[in-house]
């Protein structure tokens, strides 16, 4: 059984689009073509591929139907840029990409502002937790991630990066409020702690590491990594920073370092294991990036 490309590339642009209308306006059909070319696609393979919700969302059977439209169109691009024969609308290709909030705020956009002054690419940035962008290559959603995920993705391989080390600190009117005596488990007990979201659990493990009771202290929630860092320089709790994020605060006396032992995450570039110029350009650039800023892994 071979898969139609145009049936394959409706379902990835439904998916992509979140309905049916928008994905017509984007291929240029009617929606009831966009809904036929769904069913036809459904019952060649004798599954389901799309959940029609709204927004709409592939099943496992869709994900891999999208993922396939995707490598497809990048070859297919990798193809006519060597021929010469890409147009001007087909010279300039989009690329999703997944990142953690603290790497898209402190480096991984230079490597990406390099890659796009010397290649026809724009990039579309998916942002989510690193233990969780993998799921995003899982699902075909985006061609390249940066993961704490050591092991490949299915049909993905993988390259180590370094570690984003975090380190605690304070405002320095939090610290002299709350750490008069230092982070003992008490102090620790009691002062508000910053977490980017409820799957956050670098504050977790530095206070397990510094025998405090992780359930005790009040949360913050603040889910933007720029905002994250200012929270804590406002005084709203402690949190861990990478130190590249922290250092101008700490040089401005703004915020103070509380001690006890860094967490270091080992971050990883898994992309899929597909031999595309340009996807391995954009590997190259990321990785070269990522071994000269983060700590040795």
């Amino acid at each position: 059984m071979k898969i139609p490309f145009d049936l394959a590339e409706t379902l990835a642009a439904v998916v992509d689009e979140g309905t049916l209308d928008a994905a017509a306006h984007r291929l240029h059909i009617t929606p009831s073509a966009v809904s036929q070319r769904i069913k036809t696609l459904e019952e060649m393979l004798g599954r389901v591929v799309l959940v029609r919700t709204k927004p709409t969302r592939a099943t496992d059977a869709g994900a891999a139907i999208v993922r396939l439209a995707r490598q497809a169109a990048l070859l297919e691009h990798d193809a006519l840029a060597e021929l010469g024969a890409a147009g001007e609308e087909d010279a300039v290709v989009s690329v999703p990409l997944a990142v953690n909030a603290d790497s898209l705020a402190t480096w991984f956009l230079p490597p990406l502002a390099r890659l796009s002054a010397r290649h026809p690419v724009v990039f579309e940035l998916h942002r989510d937790d690193q233990d969780f962008t993998a799921g995003l290559l899982e699902s075909g959603t985006v061609m390249g991630a940066v993961t704490s995920r050591a092991t490949p993705v299915a049909g993905c391989r993988v390259t180590p990066l370094g570690a984003m080390r975090y380190e605690a600190f304070a405002a320095a009117t939090a610290a002299e409020r709350w750490f008069a005596d230092g982070p003992t488990p008490a102090a620790l007990a009691a002062a508000p702690v910053v977490d980017f979201d409820r799957r956050d659990d670098l504050q977790t493990q530095w206070l397990e590491a510094m025998d405090a009771a992780p359930a005790a202290p009040p949360r913050h929630y603040v889910p933007a990594s720029a905002d994250f860092a200012t929270a804590v320089r406002l005084g709203l709790g402690w949190a861990l920073l990478p130190r590249f994020q922290s250092e101008p605060a700490v040089v401005a006396g703004d915020i103070v370092a509380l001690g006890g032992p860094p967490v270091d995450v080992p971050l990883y570039w898994q992309q899929w294991n597909l031999r595309s110029p340009l996807l391995d350009a954009i590997a190259a650039e990321i990785v070269a990036e990522g071994r000269r800023v983060l700590a040795p892994a």
